[in-house]
């Protein structure tokens, strides 16, 4: 005779199934760090700072008087050289908070033939290493529901255990919290998920004016579809497989599918002022980093559909 399973077990199996991942990802987390530690390095020794006119007490540049200011902005050793008016700037410096976020649910493990590393581990290294970057320049990093904003300088151990002991199951969109207006979030994803769960995560997110960037992780594979013959695909959050008799012919329908798919994310992402980027994970990721750096706390959209991060005009097919 048959058991009935307690509610107790029902419960407990996606506690079990995300304790066990946890421990698979912690055996990877020294190496991930390691990497994450090197890219910082390559990327921070290449920047100048995130220098813009503000408050701060540091001189930036000087610039031209313009009408309507108060005449005490005005630097009159600078100006008694030449014939215009300067303002003394200074660099701004005060600090604000980034959000993290790293999508680590069971799609991201995907790794083809095609690249060494799994999504989900490319996005752990971006996130290591963008909180490196950032907090070594002034600003706080934080994780959602996970680690409070911090600027303490081993902010990337902290980020690792944090994620290491979260047991709870792994959603596929960041977890509904109000970000401070005037702070930044980045999710990194491979953004299989409905649009409109999309948009309705990205709207909750961006209710209280805070700024965001949206960073669509892919495999390769995911790109290219380079398949072909008899290949079963296996749905890797439990909705099932399907089975291709000859997979090559589905080639043009998923490319058209994908293409449709990322401009709606696209679309929704720029709907709220973000910026939109793809990351495939056979490119290095410094150049999403350098990327990323640049666009915290700039004005405007700007949206990089490719895997060197250009920008592209609104609309383009990626």
């Amino acid at each position: 005779m048959a058991v009935e399973p307690s509610l107790k077990d029902l419960k407990s199996k996606p506690v079990k199934a995300a304790a066990g991942k946890s421990g698979k990802l912690a055996a990877r987390i020294p190496r991930l760090i390691l990497e994450a530690r090197r890219v910082a390095s390559t990327v921070i020794h290449g920047l100048h700072g995130r220098r813009r006119a503000g408050s701060g007490e540091n001189f930036w540049q000087y610039r031209h008087f313009v009408s309507g200011e108060p005449a005490q902005n005005i630097d009159w050793r600078r100006s008694a050289r030449d014939d215009h008016l300067y303002v003394r700037e200074r660099e701004w410096e005060a600090s604000h908070t980034i959000w993290l976020w790293a999508d680590r649910s069971p799609s991201m493990e995907f790794n083809s033939s095609l690249t060494e590393w799994s999504k989900l581990d490319r996005a752990l290294v971006v996130s290591f290493a963008l909180a490196e970057i950032l907090v070594q320049g002034g600003e706080r990093v934080g994780i959602p529901e996970l680690m409070r904003p911090t600027a303490n300088r081993n902010v990337i151990e902290s980020m690792a255990q944090r994620i290491v002991h979260d047991t709870r199951e792994a959603p596929s969109l960041p977890p509904n919290f109000a970000p401070a207006p005037f702070s930044e979030v980045v999710v990194l994803s491979d953004l299989w998920s409905p649009i409109p769960e999309f948009r309705r995560t990205i709207g909750q997110l961006a209710a209280n004016g805070a700024r965001g960037h949206v960073v669509q992780v892919c495999d390769p594979a995911e790109e290219t579809f380079p398949y072909s013959g008899r290949v079963e695909f296996v749905e890797s959050e439990g909705l099932g497989s399907v089975t291709a008799g000859r997979a090559e012919t589905w080639r043009a329908d998923y490319q058209t599918l994908l293409a449709n798919h990322r401009a709606a994310l696209r679309a929704e992402t720029e709907a709220f002022g973000w910026t939109f980027t793809v990351h495939r994970t056979d490119r290095g990721p410094t150049e999403l980093l350098f990327a990323l750096h640049a666009r915290m706390g700039a004005n405007g959209v700007t949206s990089a559909v490719n895997s060197r991060h250009t920008p592209t005009q609104r609309g383009t097919a990626a």
